[in-house]
């Protein structure tokens, strides 16, 4: 493919830039794991309409495993659309497409169950009968 980017010296400065600025798998780092990242990941894939040389914003630092997930979950032909399965060590899903995340659908949905948020005010009752 003519336009594709990865044999120019653009891209193998920009690859450079991004893993000098996120030397660790930013998906790792995220599971409170140190890898070193051998990969550099456009988040808009180009074949999606992503752009091949995007800002530092539009790319991501991963190591190889993190990277053959992403790639066969998202980007290739039939891939079922889950990138990476998991909580991260905040709590909050490691895909950066979950719905949690960007305010999709809930996961439970279709599945027969129904997904409640706790009250407001939960919280402040259970400190409060605990006595903390």
């Amino acid at each position: 493919m003519a336009d594709w980017p990865y044999s120019t010296a653009r891209w193998q400065r920009l690859r450079k830039a991004k893993l000098s600025e996120s030397p660790l798998c930013e998906t790792c780092e995220r599971r409170g794991r140190k890898v070193e990242a051998q990969h550099v990941d456009h988040i808009v894939a180009i074949a999606a309409g992503g752009p091949a040389f995007p800002v530092m914003d539009g790319l991501r630092a991963l190591c190889a495993s993190c990277h053959s997930i992403k790639t066969n979950a998202l980007d290739r032909a039939g891939g079922k659309g889950v990138a990476i399965k998991g909580c991260g060590v905040d709590g909050l899903p490691l895909d950066p497409d979950h719905p949690f995340l960007t305010g999709g659908d809930t996961p439970l949905e279709g599945r027969g169950a129904v997904a409640q948020r706790p009250a407001a005010h939960t919280a402040s009752q259970l400190v409060r009968d605990w006595g903390v």
